[in-house]
């Protein structure tokens, strides 16, 4: 039997990183009283989680009448404060499944640790009601569980986009992150820009 890190609902689900920025590691971190759980994984998987929460809140707005769902983050829910410390990777995540629960109106959240032979590749994230015959599951020896109600989501999606911000600027001519002593910019020919708010 698996190990699973169950939180219904957490006191507290939150994605944070450690580092500076062009160094940072990211986490999902669940907390309930002293029971903390926190979980690495890459840039790309928060992101993809946080837009794939918010289209799936957007879903259930639109074909579910009778259940509340805020459009955005609800005033008094905001979370700013950094990762609980100390922090103790549980594992390293590698597929992710979201799914809405309709009887209690929850976001329902799995997180699996990498395999020697995943599937699905690290960054996936499959709607639960939507995976495909020829995708298996993983056998993992543990996994988080975290089922959080709309409103909950919805903050948990404000914070995700605050975090990745938080990096380093994007330049404004190839998009690529710009370190404080610039970048060789693809567009300039190999020259090195810097950040033009820089004096």
């Amino acid at each position: 039997m698996p190990i699973i890190h169950a939180f219904d609902p957490p006191e507290r689900f939150v994605a944070g990183t450690v580092g500076e920025p062009g160094a940072r590691t990211f986490f999902l971190q669940a907390r309930t009283g002293l029971r903390v759980t926190s979980v690495a994984l890459e840039k790309q998987q928060v992101a993809a989680l946080a837009e794939r929460i918010d289209e799936l809140l957007d879903e259930v707005m639109a074909t579910d009448t009778s259940t509340v769902v805020p459009a955005v983050a609800p005033l008094g829910l905001e979370d700013s404060a950094p990762l609980e410390q100390p922090i103790e990777e549980e594992f390293r995540a590698g597929t992710m499944t979201l799914s809405w629960d309709p009887a209690d109106e929850r976001v329902v959240i799995e997180v699996f640790p990498i395999t020697d032979v995943a599937i699905v590749s690290a960054d996936e994230i499959e709607d639960g009601d939507e995976l495909d015959d020829d995708i298996v599951e993983p056998e993992a020896d543990e996994l988080l569980l975290v089922r959080i109600t709309a409103s909950a989501a919805r903050s948990f999606v404000q914070r995700t986009e605050q975090v990745l911000d938080a990096g380093r600027p994007g330049c404004p001519f190839c998009g690529n992150p710009i370190d404080p002593d610039g970048h060789l910019c693809v567009r300039a020919n190999g020259f090195r820009r810097r950040d033009p708010q820089t004096p």
